[in-house]
């Protein structure tokens, strides 16, 4: 299973044109990409043809990544807390910003994110997937999901 894959499954289940959902799971990709590490997140891409590249094209790291969530406060608050509390936690906020910014409510956020992670499982394995989300313990709650 490849990227494009998972992006098509997404786009059908969670009912999203192709383009936001590719941002959708680019921007997932992005954020387990910053904030898990060790040899699980890249077992977890080699297994996923094409998501490593899907994640650097929506680097929630990236100058600008978060700029449309409007900037003013908000990107205030995401710039200072990313500061403090370091990429880890900077990733997963400009993360969640990304896909708030991208007109998503949270219900079409959890469904993409839930079609998301079955998907992994299929792709990478149930064994990697879990592990590298459980190296990002506020992905589950900011998208909604059960944990």
């Amino acid at each position: 299973m490849n990227v494009q894959d998972i992006v098509d499954t997404v786009s059908q289940k969670a009912a999203l044109d192709q383009a936001t959902t590719e941002k959708v799971v680019g921007t997932i990709f992005s954020v387990l990409e910053h904030e898990a590490e060790g040899t699980s997140v890249s077992s977890f891409f080699a297994q996923i043809s094409g998501a490593d590249a899907l994640a650097q094209k929506y680097d929630v790291m990236a100058a600008g990544a978060a700029a449309g969530s409007g900037g003013g406060l908000l990107s205030s608050l995401q710039g200072a807390l990313g500061g403090v509390l370091g990429e880890k936690a900077g990733a997963l906020i400009n993360g969640v910003a990304a896909l708030k910014a991208s007109g998503l409510d949270m219900a079409q956020i959890q469904q993409a994110g839930e079609t998301l992670i079955k998907q992994a499982e299929v792709a990478a394995g149930p064994d990697i997937t879990n592990q590298v989300l459980d190296q990002v313990p506020g992905l589950n709650s900011h998208l909604g999901l059960q944990g």
